[in-house]
């Protein structure tokens, strides 16, 4: 039987999209200083310190046990350094739309891996439509364009679907954490991906010959403290609780926060398209979640029971 979520899980998801929803932008505005594997590097590195300097001030501390940093190393890997890094590989050579609607396949990943290695998360009918309708959705909310470079540079292409896959993996593996505090598995996670980024930035791009300007050092700590930081304390406890598949439905509503956040934020306007590609996202979701159909049929019973 699949999980459900309930309203706090629903409320953690959309806090993710906000978090998240800059994501693709902030990494082309850092590309501009940096290159890949520092801006990696960096977001995971200064996301570490943050979240060890929070644990610390609770009263908490990182696990001594070697088991469980193996484990962390593991969940590091595949769920920031591997996608982290072919994200913004890819990026180098498509443009971030592109890449937010390729990102958005994680969901789709997840169902048909967490089908056949969980026996909480299995394939429906109605998930499967879900995700469909929420993938469409994302193609017509970041627009047509976005897709007229699709199968140009294919390689950073395949990279960013790559990435995707990883995301589904780490989040079916990430339930083995389920409990531990969100920020201790949190910071272990960004302190085993530092280990591995930092030692491979410092020898392969020489960081410190860089002269970058003050927006791109600005995106990658937007990237490291508030998108990773945080976001992955409220990460952990939505894969407790909600499962997997449910909690990467972030990726359907990242283009949304972001499409929003423009508007509020810098005045762009929303036009049609945006506000159809919304709606499919939203008809995706409800029909992930279920209960509005069973809402649906009930009411429809009622109302024959009136009848006769």
């Amino acid at each position: 039987m699949s999980r459900t979520m309930g309203a706090k899980d629903w409320t953690g998801v959309l806090v993710l999209s906000l978090l998240w929803g800059g994501a693709f932008f902030l990494t082309e505005v850092a590309l501009d200083g940096f290159p890949p594997f520092t801006v990696v590097a960096g977001r995971v590195g200064f996301a570490a310190v943050a979240l060890i300097a929070v644990i610390t001030l609770r009263g908490e501390r990182l696990p001594a046990n070697l088991r469980l940093w193996g484990a962390f190393l593991v969940m590091g890997a595949i769920n920031n350094v591997l996608p982290f890094s072919l994200i913004v590989s890819g990026q180098v050579h498509i443009d971030s739309g592109l890449a937010a609607i390729l990102n958005a396949t994680t969901p789709l990943f997840s169902v048909v891996l967490a089908h056949f290695l969980t026996r909480d998360e299995r394939l429906t009918a109605g998930r499967i439509l879900g995700l469909l309708l929420g993938l469409g959705g994302v193609a017509v909310l970041v627009g047509p364009s976005a897709l007229a470079g699709l199968g140009a540079q294919g390689w950073a292409q395949l990279a960013v679907l790559g990435a995707a896959c990883a995301y589904a993996s780490a989040a079916i593996y990430g339930r083995r954490f389920a409990g531990l505090p969100p920020l201790v598995v949190a910071a272990g996670q960004l302190t085993s991906s530092s280990l591995i980024m930092v030692p491979v930035a410092l020898a392969l791009e020489r960081p410190w010959t860089l002269e970058p300007g003050l927006a791109p050092w600005l995106a990658v700590l937007r990237q490291a403290l508030p998108a990773a930081a945080l976001a992955y304390g409220i990460y952990f406890r939505i894969l407790a609780s909600a499962g997997a598949t449910n909690l990467l439905l972030v990726t359907l509503l990242i283009p949304v926060s972001a499409l929003l956040l423009g508007a509020l934020i810098l005045g762009e306007e929303i036009g049609a398209s945006a506000l159809a590609g919304m709606a499919l996202i939203f008809l995706g979701l409800a029909a992930i979640d279920g209960r509005a159909y069973g809402w649906l049929r009930a009411a429809g019973g009622r109302r024959r029971a009136a009848r006769d």
